[in-house]
């Protein structure tokens, strides 16, 4: 059974730092694996790490645990902060994780962990290989799949056997999908938002162009520049063409318009003089200090190779073993992960328990980040929905087994 609905009231945004509602101080694990990987690709990948966070309580049974997959350029640090410095940025979902929010930790145990192949902690191009040097190029080729695999490792390392839920945003929903697929009993529930189930001709055509940029860097070295001048340039480029994705006409129109930095009059020469032009040049100078070039090649590529379908006669074979129930969410103004590739997922999922949203928004792909009032309203209520409903079954199973 599918739930569609339709043109929502327009959401407001609620971007605002809230430290009474913030899971406060919160420390980044490391969870090292000498198991090796078996990647898609027949490559492996061992010994490997991974950076996560937690934040709430696992509770007896150990039902109540949440995986938030990260998207393209995030990272294990969801929530929270690492200091208290006043000054210190929250993590990058903070409005949604925490007592009450969206993902309401009086309630849910949350996992966010950085994915293989990343530069925040995980195992990636970046990290020493077995013969101390870094990996570079050298690091085997990763799919989604591969991501989620080793996210199995660490949920078995916490002793967790299944997930409430899995959620994500952009590359995150692709991860929780793929969790459903090829683990369909250890995961409850799916939240897939602002996600297709395939990367498109148009997502493949940007994620190369970003990919250009990185190469054309001559400090890129072929990937073989740890140690020597970072190929900065080309990341940046490949950010701010990237992150143009993210955003909707409406909303660069009503941030920017034609609006000049410094002056009222055009002073024809090729430093930024448009408030947009500054806005990408500031966004790209920020990336490239959290960021590796090569990690951002990989995360991709992985991207471009995402189809659910891969290795099936389609995507509802794919999909025909999965147990999970679906929340699906699209935006009206995202062009970059569009409401017919959401829609493509729920047509393919016939006869399960689904419920998708196409909301009115105008932050374009961001607006599953941006659009805090709408989502707590539509990811929350369902989350409480859900967890009403399991509980009243395990309920319902106690008293019938004792009544036996």
């Amino acid at each position: 059974m599918v739930d569609f609905v339709e043109g929502l009231p327009e959401p407001r945004s609620g971007w605002k730092r809230n430290l009474p509602d913030s899971v406060g101080i919160v420390e980044k694990k490391y969870a090292h694996f000498e198991t090796a990987l078996k990647l898609t690709s027949g490559a492996t990948l061992g010994p490997f790490t991974l950076a996560y966070e937690t934040y709430g309580k696992l509770n007896k049974d150990r039902s109540n645990a949440i995986l938030i997959c990260h998207a393209l350029s995030g990272d294990s640090h969801v929530a929270g902060y690492y200091t208290s410095d006043p000054d210190e940025q929250a993590g990058w979902w903070d409005d949604a994780v925490g007592p009450g929010k969206m993902f309401d930790t009086n309630q849910f145990f949350v996992i966010c962990s950085n994915v293989i192949g990343g530069c925040q902690g995980s195992t990636g191009p970046s990290s020493l290989a077995p013969d101390g040097n870094p990996y570079g190029l050298r690091f085997p080729v990763i799919t989604v799949a591969d991501m989620v695999q080793a996210q199995t490792h660490l949920m078995d390392r916490l002793k967790i056997k299944r997930l409430f839920a899995v959620a994500g945003g952009s590359m995150g929903g692709m991860q929780a999908l793929q969790w459903a697929v090829d683990y369909p009993d250890r995961v409850n529930a799916v939240l897939f938002l602002a996600s297709p189930a395939r990367s498109s001709a148009q997502n493949i055509a940007f994620n190369e162009i970003g990919r250009r940029a990185i190469y054309a860097d001559p400090n890129w070295l072929n990937g073989d520049y740890y140690g020597k001048t970072p190929p900065t340039d080309g990341l940046a480029v490949a950010r701010m063409i990237g992150h143009m994705t993210y955003m909707s006409e409406y909303s660069l129109e009503a941030k920017f318009s034609r609006r000049l930095q410094k002056t009222q009059h055009l002073g024809y020469h090729f430093d930024p003089e448009f408030a947009v032009e500054s806005y990408l040049h500031h966004q790209g100078a920020k990336f490239v200090r959290r960021f590796d070039a090569n990690s951002y090649l990989y995360i991709t590529k992985a991207l471009d190779y995402f189809d659910i379908s891969r290795g099936y006669e389609s995507m509802e074979a794919a999909l025909k073993h999965v147990r999970a129930n679906f929340l699906i969410i699209s935006f009206s103004s995202d062009w970059l992960y569009t409401a017919a590739q959401a829609r493509e997922l729920v047509d393919a999922l016939p006869g399960r328990a689904v419920e998708y949203h196409h909301v009115d928004a105008f932050f374009g792909h961001d607006s599953f980040l941006l659009e805090v009032e709408t989502m707590t309203q539509l990811v929350g209520g369902y989350l409480k929905r859900l967890w009403h409903k399991q509980t009243a079954a395990t309920a319902a199973e106690t008293a019938a087994t004792s009544r036996n």
